[in-house]
Formats: C-alpha cells, structure tokens, sequence
C-alpha cells in the first residue's frame, strides 16, 4: 500500500510546468487542480477499492480534504484481465482509459447531483505507462441500512435529490446518459447531498434495433418492451432503464416507511407508477414535486387549533432535556425525540397522542423544507433562558397519571 501511495504522488505531468506562485491556498473551482498539487497532498488515508479503482483521502495545502481516485492495481478488473491475457501493462492501461473517461465525464457533465471534479492529473500521456489520477470532492458511503433509521424526510430528500439527477441525465448536453452499474455503493452523501461518484460505466449510446424485440429491458425480475424508433434505436431506453433502477434500489426501501399518512396515497402511485414504467422521468419529478408542495404546505395541520389548547406556553425558554429517557422512531436525534414538524399544533398534536409525551420544545432551528425542528420530552427539567426557544407544557389537568 505504501508503494502505492507514494507512487500516486509523483509529480510529472501535463500541469507540471506551473510554477510555485500558483499553487495552493486559492479558490478550488471545477477541475482546478493538477499534477503539481499531488506532490503536496498530505495525510493519505486509504478509503475504499472496487472492480476497478482504488480512492484515497488526502488534505491540500488551505487543508481542504479531497479524494484521489486512481487505478487499482489489484481490482478484480485487472486481475481477471491479467488471469485471461497475461498481459499486465496492457489490462493496466485498459483499466486506466476506464478512469480517464470517467474524467473527462465529469468535466463536461456539471449538476448537483454528480460528484465535483476538483482537477486531474495525467502522468506519461503516452502508452503503455499513462497514469491517471482523479482528484475530487470528498463523501461518505451511501448506507441503506443507516438511511433506513433517519426521519422520512431526509429519505425522501434522497429521492428526490436522485430523481433530479436523473432528470438531468435524460436531457443532459451529451444525450440521454445511463447509468449502467445503478448501484447504492455509486453515490455518496456529500454535506447530506446525495451525489452519484462512479461514472465510468455511463454510456450515451441507445440500443439499436430492428424490431421491438431487441429493445427488451431485462432486469432480474421484470422484463419491460420498448418501442424500435424509426430511426433504428431504442429510444427512450436509457432513461427507463435508470428510473427503474431508482425504484428497486431507492424508491421501494426510503419512499414508503413511516411516511406522514396524508402523503402516501401519492407515495403508493409514485411507487407503482415507477414500479411499473408507466412514468417517464417528467412524469415522476413532477410527482415528487407535488408530494413536496404538499408536505412543506402542512398538509392537514391548518384546522383549527384542537390540541395546542391544552398546552401552556412559555416564551424565551428551553428545557434542559439532556437526560430525558423520552425516546421515539425515526428522530433527528437517536438519543432522544426530536421531529420536524408544520407548526407548534402538529407538536401538539404527536405530543397529546403519545402518553409519556408531557413537554415539547420549539426553537429556531429548521429542516431542508423549512419545517420547525421539536424536542419532546416526558419529565419536568429545569427551565434555561433562550430566546430562540419556547417551551409548551401539557396542562396539569391534560396530564395522564
């Protein structure tokens, strides 16, 4: 490993002639970076390998870390290659044009939704020895399982943040982009955005055809018929092929659990709609979308006011609730009751139909839709000043002994 680190760092290249003036600290635009600031990059830490690359950690000079994205040498890419042909250099070099296309990927493609390229590195431009390092944005793994535990909201911000990418791919300025290996472990979360990192496997080209029968979309459970264009292409394929893929991979596990009941008789026709292809990618943004006007709308919560009247309110004040044994599924907070809510009558509302429920806080802090952050809490703790916060208690005769 050690080899490799240092040999990903040696600084002979295309950007090598810059000179000492223009090296780091300075802004970090889209594909700033070159050969020279590999050579100044400290404090490697591996941080993961696939098929057919291996990506690293590192910090720049203004102390800013990025990932440095290089082939891997003992990938299953490779080493298979190499068990078939004997030849390392040349499936080295195979795996290598892999990652410069991926490079030259993300330098035109520039959404959101799709990791930013902070700059690049080619080393010995000329074959058998080119070397390709990518230096880009740093996330962290995409974990289903740990998605699975955060409130509905921050799953169906994953959702959506996907269907916007795939959006974009459909119309993207290179044609309609597909997304070959769809997998979880091709996206990251950067700063709780989701972001797809591994691009290599993209293609633009769509299925040519004579008949309708060489464009069956084939996946380990269904098989869908696209029509044969005129043209000789399956047109439309790539983009069915991604949003199908977005709902086995996404949609089915973040979309449905524990959604607030009013939305999931919209939820339920994105789920078969998607399920089933009858959405395009138009059709489907413009579906989450609604559920998004409706959820940041409060949906129900603009009655009259039913529960809140049972509570006492005191403004400028905060409960110190460190030590509350309160809990509830999913929280903002796994160590105790903290939920996103409309207003201070949706609080009121949980808080009534949950018996140990006696307080609840409201203070300044707001989801990615805007809607208030509140901590409930069963116990009495000691009032502390705040003015960002205001403290609703449960009347004494609306408290359960």
């Amino acid at each position: 490993m050690m080899i490799l680190l240092t040999s990903l760092l040696v600084g002979s290249g295309e950007d090598g002639a810059r000179g000492e003036d223009q090296l780091l600290p300075r802004a970090m635009g889209q594909g700033a970076l070159g050969c020279k600031d590999l050579t100044y990059i400290s404090g490697l830490q591996y941080v993961g390998s696939g098929f057919t690359k291996l990506v690293l950690r590192g910090n720049l000079l203004n102390g800013k870390e990025i990932a440095l994205k290089s082939v891997h040498n003992g990938g299953n890419d490779v080493t298979r290659c190499v068990r078939r042909y004997g030849d390392l250099t040349g499936c080295g070099t195979l795996a290598t044009y892999k990652l410069h296309k991926e490079v030259t990927l993300l330098r035109t493609l520039r959404h959101p939704g799709i990791i930013t390229l902070h700059g690049h590195c080619y080393e010995n431009s000329i074959a058998p020895d080119f070397r390709v390092t990518a230096m880009l944005e740093l996330g962290s793994p995409l974990e289903m399982i740990q998605l699975l535990q955060t409130p509905w909201e921050k799953r169906f911000k994953i959702c959506l943040e996907l269907v916007n990418l795939l959006h974009y791919l459909a119309n993207s300025p290179m044609g309609s982009i597909a997304l070959l290996d769809f997998q979880p472990r091709q996206f990251v979360l950067v700063d709780e955005n989701l972001k797809v990192t591994d691009i290599d496997d993209a293609t633009m080209e769509e299925l040519e055809c004579k008949t309708d029968k060489d464009c069956a979309l084939e996946f380990p459970s269904r098989t869908f018929a696209v029509k044969c264009s005129k043209a000789g292409r399956c047109t439309g394929i790539n983009e069915k092929r991604n949003l199908f893929n977005a709902y086995r991979f996404f949609f089915t596990y973040l979309l449905p659990h524990a959604a607030p009941p009013a939305l999931q008789p919209l939820l339920l026709d994105i789920m078969n709609a998607t399920g089933d292809l009858r959405y395009g990618i138009n059709e489907t943004l413009e579906a989450f979308q609604n559920v998004l006007n409706l959820y940041k709308s409060g949906m129900n919560h603009r009655r009259r006011l039913l529960y809140l009247k049972d509570y006492m309110l005191i403004e400028g004040y905060r409960l110190n609730e460190t030590n509350d044994g309160y809990r509830c599924w999913p929280s903002y907070n796994h160590r105790g009751c903290v939920l996103s809510v409309h207003n201070s009558e949706e609080a009121a509302e949980f808080c009534s139909k949950n018996t140990n429920c006696h307080h609840f806080i409201i203070g300044h802090q707001r989801t990615w839709t805007g809607r208030l952050l509140a901590t409930f809490t069963s116990s009495t703790h000691k009032l502390i000043p705040d003015v960002n916060s205001r403290v609703y208690m449960k009347k004494p005769s609306n408290v359960k002994k």
